[in-house]
């Protein structure tokens, strides 16, 4: 089946959701019936503004004709009737203090090391804000200017809790460090925090997903993220020389945090791996693209995943991480010490792994409703 990805992007400025999929005369013919659907030229594909984006109505325009993952947006469809009639306010254009802040910032998250994806979320937190204070200076910004924003741009256009978070992160980082102003950085409050459970995927599940890759490169990288509770990111950046088998050991090195961490691995993981070497023999990293020396690709990863969660007959918006979060889930209603299983994640508070004891099917039912006692 055809197959559609949806991806939360910043376009001019305004939080959008993007439309990814190869390129079909069908699919495209389809896409143009989406209220308000766009084409970006400068990017390459369709997008819809988050504020007009309705799960249910792309869900019924490809129901039969494509799959549709959503598992990598975040934009809430909360029902026309139940929002509440909060004026937007239209966003201006940088001034040229605008432009030397931004690049000032992005000096500073550079020369601090942060990862490429956290520099351009801050970056684009950062300049719509800017561009919603319209020419005001930014010494003159303040507090207020913050509580405008989240009022007449986050909440009325429905964008999430975690965007919020994004940007008082990135004003924080910007107006401790690169500019001083009349903002009181300890006043800037948070929203409250969702508290979403993980989607965990039954053993049986992870069984099917995984007989139904027959490629053993695909199979053994999806093998490797269940089986050492790895991100994405992790099995994708790991090389020849990480996988220690001599010690049994699989080294993830400058993961999350710029931590490096060791993740035991057996002799079926060891022998599934050299399989997968004789055959494939990557010169740098463990797992390459069709070019010699360049590391696969997340989006080609996430397709291998895809279509093994579409051949075993799984109907759930399968993501990579919804394997991490079946080890973990696993490894604790075997057993497993939380500490354990902290240091295997790469967590680095106890507070983060402590929300699988939530969905462990052993805690769970072992809890007698007091509807069987009557």
């Amino acid at each position: 089946m055809k197959r559609i990805v949806l991806k939360e992007i910043d376009h001019r400025g305004e939080m959008c959701v993007a439309f990814c999929f190869e390129k079909d005369q069908d699919l495209m013919e389809q896409i143009k019936k989406l209220k308000n659907i766009r084409w970006s030229s400068s990017k390459g594909l369709w997008y819809q503004k988050a504020a007009d984006f309705k799960k249910s109505d792309v869900f019924a325009l490809f129901k039969g004709k494509a799959y549709v993952d959503y598992s990598e947006i975040s934009v809430k469809e909360v029902p026309r009737e139940e929002r509440k009639p909060i004026e937007k306010k239209a966003i201006g254009s940088l001034t040229e203090d605008h432009i030397q802040a931004l690049k000032e910032f992005e000096s500073w998250l550079n020369y601090r090391r942060y990862s490429k994806h956290t520099v351009k979320i801050y970056l684009d937190s950062i300049r719509v804000f800017f561009r919603f204070c319209n020419s005001k200076p930014i010494e003159e910004i303040s507090n207020e200017d913050i509580v405008n924003f989240v009022n007449g741009y986050i909440l009325a256009n429905d964008y999430s809790s975690s965007y919020q978070n994004q940007l008082v992160n990135s004003i924080k980082h910007f107006f401790i460090d690169i500019r001083k102003s009349r903002i009181n950085i300890e006043d800037i409050e948070r929203p409250i925090r969702e508290q979403k459970l993980p989607n965990v995927l039954s053993r049986k599940e992870v069984k099917q997903i995984l007989d139904s890759t027959i490629n053993i490169k695909h199979h053994a990288a999806l093998s490797l993220i269940y089986g050492c509770g790895l991100r994405r990111s992790e099995v994708l950046n790991l090389k020849l020389k990480d996988v220690a088998s001599d010690r049994h050991l699989l080294i993830v090195r400058c993961a999350k945090g710029k931590k490096d961490r060791v993740i035991p691995i057996s002799d079926k993981t060891i022998e599934m791996l050299r399989n997968y070497y004789k055959k494939y023999r990557p010169k740098v990293w463990l797992f390459e693209g069709q070019k010699v020396g360049m590391k696969y690709s997340e989006e080609s990863l996430a397709a291998v995943l895809k279509a093994a969660v579409i051949k075993a007959g799984i109907e759930k918006p399968v993501s990579l991480h919804w394997l991490r979060h079946s080890f973990a889930t696993h490894l604790l209603e075997t057993g497993t010490d939380m500490r354990y299983i902290q240091e295997l994640l790469g967590h680095k508070s106890s507070k983060t792994t402590e929300i699988y004891t939530h969905v462990t099917e052993q805690s769970l039912q072992n809890i007698r409703s007091p509807l069987d006692d009557l």
